[in-house]
């Protein structure tokens, strides 16, 4: 076994949504080619979503860099923030706000629960 691990975004996607009641506006659709889930809740792969708006609430940290696309991240009671391919951020557990697409984004990601 390699422990080389290709991203690979042509295979079939999971096709989600924001949860119910989350969305602020458009219709937001996520494709989400994820490569590496482990039992200890690590996650690594590839998201995509369409235009839309929704709520966002983080239990888990993330660092993820856009690859593609416009969005903007809101955390509440704080400035929003524009971002764009070549972009990286950090979010740590407790955040809050919004994240609306502006730009069909995709973004790589690594998630630790």
């Amino acid at each position: 076994m390699s422990l080389l691990l290709p991203v690979n975004t042509e295979t079939e996607p999971e096709i989600g949504a924001p949860a119910e009641g989350r969305v602020i506006s458009g219709n937001p659709q996520f494709r989400t080619w994820n490569a590496e889930e482990t039992s200890d809740g690590l996650y690594v792969g590839v998201w995509e979503s369409t235009a839309g708006k929704w709520h966002v609430t983080y239990d888990e940290w993330e660092f993820f860099q856009l690859i593609s696309g416009v969005s903007v991240l809101t955390e509440e009671g704080k400035t929003p923030l524009t971002l764009r391919a070549g972009d990286s951020f950090i979010i740590r557990p407790g955040f809050k706000g919004s994240w609306e697409v502006i730009e069909t984004t995709r973004k790589t990601y690594v998630i630790k629960l």
